[in-house]
Parts: C-alpha cells; structure tokens; sequence
C-alpha cells in the first residue's frame, strides 16, 4: 500500500516536473521555455523566411561539362549543408535548366545564407612560409564540439577535423618540420588554416602530432562552430555557383496560422481527455494525466531539439497523441473485459497490461519504421513530417505502457473499487 502511494506520487511529481520545465524552462542549461517566440524553429509556411536562387556557372575548360550532372551534385551539398545547419525544413527545387533555388524558413540575414551555401570553401593547411601543405580533399570531415579542450582548460565551441590515412601523413610531416629546434628558436613553428583565403587558426606546435585529427578553436559561438563544420564536412562546392535572386517569402498560411491550430489541437485534447473520463471513470482520469505528460514531454523535446515545426509536423504531433489515446483505449477495454469476467481488479489490471502490451508495440513499432523511413530518406516538410512522427510515436509508447501503468497499478493496489476502474456495479452483476 505504501509502496504503491509513493509510486503514484512520484510519477505525478514527474509529470507536474515536465509542465514545469516546458513553459517555464531551465535557463542554466539553456532549454527555453516552450511559451517564448523563438523557442521552437517554425517553417516556412508558419512564419516566412528566405528564397535564395543560384545558377551554375559553366566550366568553359571541361569540354564534357554536364549542367544537369553538376546539378544534381550541387543539390546534394547544399542538402548536406543546411542539414548540418539545422534548416530540417528547407526545401530545394531546380529552376529552368541550370538554376537551383532554396527557401529557408525563418532565416535572419538571407545574404549571409547565400554565402554560406553558395560557398566553395576552399581549406588550406599552410606551413610559416606560406607554403601549402594540404587542402581540404586530404580531411575527411569535420563536427562541431562544446567542451574542453584539454583537462583543466574551460569549454568553449570548437570544430573537430578527422584526416584522410594521406592527410594525417602529410599533417605529420607538417608538424615535425614545425616542431624542429630551429623554428621553435626563429619563432615560426606554427601552423595556419586558412578558409576561403582567411585565417581561421593559428596553432603552435611543440611536438609531432601523428593523429587521425585536429581541433581549431577561437572563441568560436555555436553558430560559428556549426557553420564552419557544415563547409567543411559537406566538402567544396563542384561548380561555382552566381547569386541571381535573394527575396523574402511571406508566411504561405499566415501570421496566425500556428497560434489557430495550437489552440485547436489543445481544444481536441480538452474533449479527448473529458471523453475518456466520462467512459472509463477513474482510468480515464488517470490517461489523462498521461497525456499531459505526453505533451509536457513532446514540448520539451521540440525545444531542445531545435526542430523546425510546419502544419506536417504539427499533423504528426496530432497523429501520435491519437495515438497514445488509442493504447490506452486498447488497455482500458481489456481490464474491463476482464471485470466483466469476474477478476478482481488487481488482476484485471494486470491481464489488461499483459494482453494489450503486444498489440501496442506492433502497431507502434510499425509507425516507428515509417517515421525512420520519413526522416533518413525525406527532405524539407516531408523530412519535419517524420521527425515529430518518430518524436511522438516513442512519447506515445513511454507514457502508455509506463506512466499509465504506474497509475493504474498503484490505484488497483491502494484498493480501488471495480465500479471505478470501469467495471459494473456490484449490485448489476
């Protein structure tokens, strides 16, 4: 009996800790409350953004120059790159014949996007004469990090570069000749990376460093940090590329088009919750706690995830709080059935549990693999579509087979009546 109280108290307490921490937030780690403007990324059809059109400008010495190849390599590294720079949510379309253009929602400055996608980011290692030691073909990629550098050193953002097996020779090599006693004596034992002619890092070197990578650092932001990894990892452009259009793009649904279906999904969630208590009594009441928790959980999750929200990723929200209710539904009807048949109601519940738990994780496992799908093989709002589908599907699954259990275990152990766990009357049996 006490047991099964502090059970109880402790998931409430867990839940009511979600709703806190989604409208409120937790400044010290960063996480905003879900209530704020700018908390969560919205799409293009939500708040507008940014239309940026490029052209291909021909390789007049590759006699074999295809504009349609050079296309299709050219979407795939700007894809790869504002993927990398969170833009989930933008889309990619070619225009005429050799035009591609981007829309980005919700972007700031769309010239400085221009830039960063229109990129070739040329990557240059050079020696303190100025020579050339390698270029980017020799790093096979590159991540954005927040943490110490070293032990004892204070975290800062900065941009970790993994070498090619020949670049880490040639990085070798470098830093030997840099490390020599003559050049630690003159001065000059550094090294500098250069990004598209500018200097973005001017390292020491006291020693061989004979590593598969490198780090560059420089009170770099997260923003930065993440930007220069993008053009890195994503490689160089393989055609140059000329600006013809940057425009702003109105909201495609309006200013009000969020606020609307927020308030309409909260709405659908008030009937959902008072249907599910006028049908199912006191496990109905208990669902809908769950599903408080459920959105508590989701609103969390979208705000530290930084996902960028559309109309398709609100319907995917909608679909997996649909889905939620339903297991629950599924789990309610089978500890009825088992009332019905003479259990009492600490084993009706558990025979509900145990025959509804395999028919839920099918029919959730299966939305899971389409959601996988979604995600790893869509882009822009189909790809935003998966995202909130995969988000709310493992959501769904947690507070219906765990918070939901918890609950109806510990009232059926506190001794809850069969009549208010859904079953007849005493008196009707």
């Amino acid at each position: 009996m006490k047991n099964s109280v502090c059970s109880f108290v402790f998931m409430l307490l867990c839940i009511v800790l979600c709703v806190t921490v989604a409208f409120f937030g937790i400044n010290s780690m960063g996480l905003k409350s879900v209530t704020e403007e700018d908390a969560i990324n919205k799409g293009l059809d939500l708040v507008g953004g940014s239309s940026i059109t490029f052209s291909v400008v021909p390789d007049e010495n590759d006699k074999n120059f295809d504009t349609t190849v050079a296309l299709d390599k050219v979407e795939t590294v700007l894809r790869e790159r504002l993927d990398a720079l969170s833009y989930n949510e933008a889309t990619i379309a070619r225009v005429d014949d050799d035009k591609i253009r981007i829309e980005i929602p919700g972007i700031d400055d769309p010239n400085e996007a221009a830039e960063t996608l229109g990129s070739v980011a040329k990557l240059q290692f050079k020696n303190a004469d100025g020579e050339v030691i390698f270029e980017g073909d020799a790093v096979k990629g590159a991540t954005a990090n927040y943490g110490p550098l070293a032990q004892g050193m204070k975290d800062e953002h900065y941009v970790s570069i993994e070498f090619t097996s020949e670049g880490r020779k040639l990085f070798a090599e470098a830093t030997k000749q840099a490390s020599s006693a003559a050049n630690v004596k003159a001065g000059t034992n550094f090294i500098d990376i250069e990004l598209d002619g500018i200097n973005i890092s001017h390292a020491s070197v006291k020693e061989t460093i004979n590593s598969d990578s490198c780090t560059i650092s420089g009170n770099f932001t997260q923003e930065a940090a993440t930007e220069l990894a993008a053009k890195i990892d994503s490689g160089n452009l393989p055609v140059e590329l000329k600006q013809e259009e940057v425009r702003h793009v109105g909201a495609t649904l309006g200013s009000n088009a969020l606020s609307s279906s927020l308030m309409a999904g909260a709405i659908g969630i008030a009937l959902v919750m008072l249907f599910m208590i006028i049908v199912y009594r006191l496990p109905g009441f208990l669902s809908s706690l769950a599903l408080v928790g459920y959105v508590a959980i989701v609103a969390i999750l979208l705000v530290a995830l930084r996902v960028n929200l559309s109309l398709p990723g609100i319907a995917g929200i909608i679909l997996t709080i649909g889905m939620a209710v339903d297991a629950n539904v599924i789990i309610y009807e089978r500890v009825k059935e088992e009332l019905r048949n003479g259990k009492t109601v600490r084993s009706a519940v558990k025979s509900g549990f145990k025959g509804a738990t395999s028919a839920i994780v099918d029919a959730n496992v299966t939305t899971l693999i389409a959601a996988v799908v979604l995600v790893a093989m869509g882009t822009g709002a189909v790809k935003g579509f998966g995202i909130t589908l995969l988000i709310g599907t493992l959501v769904s699954l947690f507070t219906s087979l765990v918070v939901s259990r918890v609950f109806m275990y510990s009232v059926a152990n506190m001794g809850a009546g069969s009549w208010i766990m859904g079953g007849k009357r005493a008196d009707k049996q």
